[in-house]
């Protein structure tokens, strides 16, 4: 006879892990583009983006616009195969300073645990794809679009922060309120990762002067 299901069944744990300023010591993403393009590329193209920075400040400009401006500016015609091989360059050099050892340390426990752990990052996909590989871990993150193997400078889809996180998890995974979710954040937008989790870390491998500002996180309905 098999044993009837009772609603107090146990739920597979998901640990979702923010990537830059979470797992890292800070952002990832502009680093890469300095090292792939090079300093005197890197600042040439760096200086497009004071106007759309400046129009971000005043809030004329949201900040996935200026995402998408700042990925339009230096991606537009580059050849995808050729962000891949710089990428995994990158985590290869940048490694040791770009992650955080406690970060790392919890990442292992939560594979080790059985959980199903996963990276939800606003950061593109193909940028931090050999970090998550390193990891041992899966991978959501912002998708870049693509013709024939050359990037258009435009994004696939939504940038992944805010409650684009919790809409890629469920394409994923399907309904959050199946899993027992844990999730690492350090930024606004991780604010409705955190709020939908059964146990939400904000900050936890920062400095303890950093740890001191806990944002106003309200409750968020999955169901």
């Amino acid at each position: 006879m098999q044993p009837l299901a009772t609603s107090g069944a146990i739920k597979e744990t998901l640990s979702v892990f923010d990537f830059d300023g979470t797992l890292t010591r800070h952002d990832s993403f502009i680093p890469f583009l300095r090292y792939a393009f090079g300093p005197r590329v890197f600042t040439r193209k760096l200086l497009r983006m004071t106007l759309p920075t400046l129009k971000c400040l005043r809030r004329k400009l949201t900040r996935d616009e200026l995402k998408e401006v700042l990925i339009t500016t230096f991606l537009t015609g580059v050849e995808e195969a050729w962000i891949r091989q710089k990428a995994e360059v990158f985590c290869q050099l940048k490694w040791g300073k770009l992650m955080r050892p406690q970060g790392l340390l919890s990442v292992s426990q939560e594979v080790a645990s059985g959980a199903t752990v996963t990276i939800c990052s606003a950061s593109p996909a193909m940028v931090l794809q050999p970090f998550a590989q390193r990891l041992g871990i899966k991978l959501i993150g912002t998708e870049l679009e693509s013709e024939n193997g050359i990037l258009t400078g435009r994004i696939s889809g939504h940038n992944c922060r805010c409650i684009q996180k919790i809409e890629r998890l469920e394409a994923e995974y399907g309904p959050l309120t199946a899993f027992h979710l844990r999730a690492w954040g350090d930024s606004r937008g991780d604010h409705e990762l955190l709020a939908a989790a059964n146990d939400a870390h904000w900050r936890y491998f920062h400095p303890a002067w950093a740890r001191r500002k806990t944002p106003r996180i309200e409750p968020l309905s999955i169901r």
